[in-house]
């Protein structure tokens, strides 16, 4: 949604690695949640055009408290919890030259010459990349603050190189959003009850489906929504027929009627992951499992429902075809 909004300037991890000389972290901590991302492709890694590594960047953390990837970094904005979107609207003034309040920045824990000497060096960078985490789009804002660090990235290049990317919380969680992108035409929150994909967040997001009761059953597929779902979600899935497919035991598995133990993607399974920077990998497993892949699991339910056309029709009043 955000991108939607702002547009996105991107690259690949690679070009991180060769070419940007300044890298800021938003709302992230990469030593603690991606802790080979630092040492691959930015603070520790010497690049192309970067063959003194470390010395030839330049680090910025903008959090809510220090973390162990603030200690390294050359500056540090410790902002107020919430006050992202203020703090991301104040840097896109500055960089236009715009007059901003000084009471107003002040409110956000920082002030009006720290945000101006973090604009100065964006500016005077060859190539920068804003990496943003949860820390920004789960507070209060959400994709609101994904779409103003974007947008900024995005004005940014009227002086320099800059690109934004958002650091995903889970294992390809991006794969999910490319192939329903190249599939669908959209990336989320899409409702196929016509026999056509049709998107409209809010109304066929999976939470806002759950909340208001308008999900009989559920089918998931190597995610764990009971653990980070709200809680009335949770209650809907526990009422209802769930179907969980993951290779071990979860929270959501715990509350499913049925849970079927598939091979682990990667180690006893193939399959194709995307990265965050959207760059896909071949997956070779180096094991065997004894257990089926998701795939296979989820194309024998489809050959089984094909082959009740008659029993399908007759409980729900609408064609296979609709329902598959």
């Amino acid at each position: 949604m955000a991108a939607q909004l702002g547009g996105k300037v991107s690259c690949t991890l690679g070009e991180v690695k060769n070419r940007a000389d300044f890298i800021v972290y938003w709302g992230s901590n990469p030593a603690d949640c991606h802790p080979r991302h630092l040492s691959r492709y930015t603070i520790a890694q010497k690049g192309r055009f970067l063959p003194r590594g470390r010395k030839d960047r330049t680090v910025v953390v903008v959090d809510v408290r220090e973390t162990k990837t603030s200690n390294p970094a050359d500056v540090f904005l410790q902002i107020r919890p919430g006050k992202d979107f203020e703090v991301l609207t104040t840097l896109r003034a500055l960089v236009k030259g715009q007059p901003v309040n000084p009471q107003l920045v002040a409110e956000t824990g920082v002030t009006v010459e720290q945000l101006q000497d973090l604009v100065d060096r964006m500016k005077r960078a060859r190539f920068g990349v804003m990496f943003f985490g949860m820390g920004l789009t789960m507070t209060r804002g959400k994709h609101m603050n994904s779409m103003a660090i974007l947008t900024l990235a995005t004005e940014m290049n009227a002086f320099t190189k800059f690109v934004a990317m958002p650091m995903r919380g889970h294992g390809n969680v991006t794969g999910a959003d490319v192939v329903m992108r190249w599939t669908t035409s959209y990336p989320f929150a899409i409702n196929f009850s016509r026999g056509y994909p049709r998107y409209n967040p809010g109304e066929f997001s999976t939470v806002d489906l759950l909340v208001r009761g308008d999900v009989d059953a559920a089918l998931v597929l190597g995610a764990d929504p009971g653990a980070t779902m709200p809680m009335p979600a949770i209650n809907r899935l526990a009422g209802i027929p769930t179907i969980v497919l993951d290779p071990k035991v979860t929270h959501t598995s715990r509350l499913a009627r049925v849970h079927i133990t598939t091979a682990t993607t990667g180690i006893s399974a193939p399959g194709t992951s995307y990265r965050m920077d959207e760059v896909p990998l071949t997956l070779r497993p180096p094991l065997r499992s004894p257990y089926p892949t998701d795939e296979e699991v989820v194309r024998r339910i489809h050959q089984a429902v094909a082959r009740k056309p008659d029993w399908l029709t007759a409980h729900s009043g609408t064609s296979p075809i609709a329902q598959a």
